[in-house]
């Protein structure tokens, strides 16, 4: 059977507003709810049908594809939608109707939207895997769907009924009453915990819980350019919640090794490069590592030291962009604690001529370069 037009199906049309198709799929929700349309399979149908096409008309990349291929445009695994997890991809658009189908309707909102416990780790990078992205496997212990019972808690999947306190809504509503109005408070049913039903006969495996504790391998995807405490969320790559519900999220808080040649700052990667006299002098080609192997420059004839020269494209890749920073050389003139006597002999030539003299005398000031400097040796 062939699928029905999105855009008919909320009743919109395709100049519609966002805020416009959101009226309109909360209205079309509302009316096919199950809880309002109890056993009726075609206001299922509908419900489903009506969450569908919000999915799409609501994500603009999708819309797009949609507005110029129609339903051949799009994924068949973004469409797989079914009436439990509504709410919670949805949840924003439902948060405030508990009011209008009452305390079944807020019940099954709220244990929809039962989610598991975040977890947090820490990933040490490279300043090459930063530049260049990388791919890490990880091991971390989280809980898992109990794979005998599959999370749903019960020894055969059946042994369980609906909590006679707050009537399968996992909630009870109390009413309060003042001289000028009525009042209504909402807390956990202290009976059932909030899941709407009692165990009759718990899992052997997991005792009742729905799930267990277990060690598993996360492959992590990390793209180029990101930064010593930066973070990444992996929606649904955390714990699952005991008996059911949807599971946390993986943080990954990115760190960055020291390297012993190189300090990042921004996009750009310093690095200091120590130099005889006579290279100074006379300039030469040299050979300076890069962490993307070594690079030539040539120094020009009477470089001072101080002087940075830039290496461009030899560092960081901007995160997100194709912009990629520099590697920016210090030089730094070396000068050796001991001489031959041959040694000493040239130097003392040298000494006092006039050439080697400096031709004026200058305030010091705390520019650029000796900031620098004073970067490296710290």
């Amino acid at each position: 059977m062939a699928k029905r037009d999105y855009y008919d199906v909320l009743g919109v049309s395709q100049s519609s507003s966002a805020n416009e198709i959101k009226k309109a799929y909360r209205k079309t929700a509302m009316k096919y709810h199950p809880d309002r349309n109890p056993g009726n399979k075609e206001a299922e149908a509908k419900f489903k049908e009506a969450a569908e096409a919000y999915e799409v008309l609501s994500d603009n990349q999708k819309k797009a594809r949609y507005d110029r291929y129609g339903h051949r445009g799009l994924d068949a695994n973004d469409m797989n939608v079914n009436a439990e997890d509504v709410f919670s991809t949805f949840g924003d658009i439902f948060s405030n109707l508990g009011d209008v189908f009452g305390d079944s309707f807020s019940g099954f909102t709220q244990r929809s939207q039962r989610k598991g416990q975040s977890m947090r780790v820490r990933i040490k990078l490279s300043l090459k895997e930063q530049a260049e992205g990388t791919t890490k496997k990880i091991k971390i212990k989280k809980y898992l769907h109990c794979s005998s019972c599959h999370g749903d808690g019960s020894q055969d999947g059946n042994s369980t009924t609906t909590c006679s306190q707050c009537r399968g809504t996992g909630q009870i509503r109390r009413s309060m009453n003042s001289i000028f109005q009525q009042a209504f408070t909402t807390s956990t049913c202290n009976v059932c915990g909030g899941k709407g039903k009692t165990i009759l006969k718990p899992c052997r495996t997991c005792r009742g819980e729905g799930r267990t504790l277990k060690e598993q391998i996360e492959e992590i995807k990390i793209p180029a350019g990101v930064t010593e405490g930066m973070q990444m969320k992996m929606s649904g790559k955390g714990s699952v919640p005991a008996q059911g519900g949807l599971a946390g999220d993986l943080i990954i808080v990115f760190e960055e090794e020291e390297h012993p040649l190189f300090k990042r700052n921004g996009n750009d990667i310093f690095y200091n490069l120590e130099l005889n006299f006579a290279q100074l002098v006379l300039g030469a080609h040299v050979e300076v590592p890069t962490i993307y192997g070594t690079s030539k420059i040539y120094i020009q004839p009477g470089t001072q030291s101080g002087t940075i020269l830039k290496i461009p494209n030899k560092g960081i890749k901007a995160y997100n962009s194709f912009d990629k920073g520099s590697q920016l050389i210090y030089v730094n003139a070396y000068v050796p604690s001991r001489f031959t006597s041959d040694e000493k002999r040239l130097l003392e030539g040298i000494k006092e001529s006039s050439n080697f003299q400096p031709k004026s005398k200058k305030r010091v000031e705390k520019s650029f370069f000796d900031k620098m400097k004073d970067f490296f040796s710290q």
